[in-house]
């Protein structure tokens, strides 16, 4: 069975080659959206089995407004992969560096590989909307002269060369994607008895001390607390959602943890239990 994922991006974009690694094996049809808004609405109108989202970077940090599109989508969490970000510059097959004048990529990619440009002053650097957009803009339009910066897997799929692999400066850039889908078919494809991880939401009282009496709950019944995002609620001044990630080992108190903090909290919602990804 082929199964339909939504993803923002294009072929060969990190969205693209995050979805392909995650569903190793299986056969998918990519549904590519200009903008995170139109994956979710993908997945509202049925035009896809499943959405693979990124939700945080190791260097840019969280992509806040996804939590915000997670929680108004009512989709599961079941899954998530974190795909290590890695740079290559490529060309039109009959350029080289004699010949190219110009380099286009997103301005995060580009922000990446500040040190890099910083020894090509030559190149005139050029922000677009998307690193395998850039590649594939120069392939189709065939602009002589021009380089783009992305995944050296677009390379191969628009027809390009590649100059030079690594140019990132960080070697340690990770960007964590969530893998979502429709609460019905969550209960279908995941195995709660092989889950050790799982999204939360919920909101706390204004009370001195609430989110601290929530935090030691968790550390009596040994579950970890991997990840914490606050968020405003709009409307509501100085009150907050907290966005949490937990690890544990045994199923059955993670539960009664979650029973535990339940009187504590206002609003707590289970986003979804799935296998960490280390």
């Amino acid at each position: 069975m082929t199964n339909e994922v939504a993803i923002q991006g294009i072929r060969g974009s990190f969205h693209d080659i995050a979805a392909h690694r995650y569903f190793d094996g299986q056969d998918i049809e990519l549904v590519c959206c200009d903008t995170f808004e139109q994956v979710f609405d993908e997945m509202r109108s049925g035009g896809a089995r499943y959405a693979l989202v990124a939700i945080e970077n190791t260097i840019a940090g969280s992509l806040l407004h996804n939590y915000e599109l997670l929680l108004e989508s009512g989709l599961t969490v079941v899954g998530e992969y974190k795909l290590h970000i890695e740079h290559s510059i490529m060309c039109l097959p009959d350029d080289s560096w004699s010949t190219l004048s110009e380099v286009n990529s997103h301005p995060v990619a580009l922000m990446q590989c500040y040190h890099f440009l910083k020894k090509h002053p030559e190149l005139k650097v050029v922000e677009t909307d998307d690193t395998a957009g850039a590649a594939r803009d120069i392939s189709e339009k065939r602009m002589a002269g021009h380089a783009a910066i992305c995944h050296k897997d677009a390379a191969e799929l628009y027809g390009l060369k590649v100059l030079e692999q690594g140019i990132e400066d960080n070697k340690h850039n990770f960007t964590r994607f969530l893998v979502l889908t429709d609460p019905w078919n969550a209960d279908l494809v995941r195995d709660t008895r092989t889950a050790n991880k799982c999204s939360l939401v919920f909101s706390l009282p204004d009370e001195e001390g609430s989110l601290s009496k929530v935090l030691s709950i968790f550390s009596f019944y040994k579950i970890n607390l991997t990840k914490i995002q606050s968020l405003p609620i709009i409307g509501r001044e100085w009150e907050y959602l907290f966005y949490v990630d937990v690890t544990y080992d045994d199923y059955i108190r993670f539960h009664q943890s979650l029973e535990a903090i339940k009187p504590l909290t206002r609003e707590l919602k289970n986003l979804g239990e799935y296998v960490a990804k280390k």
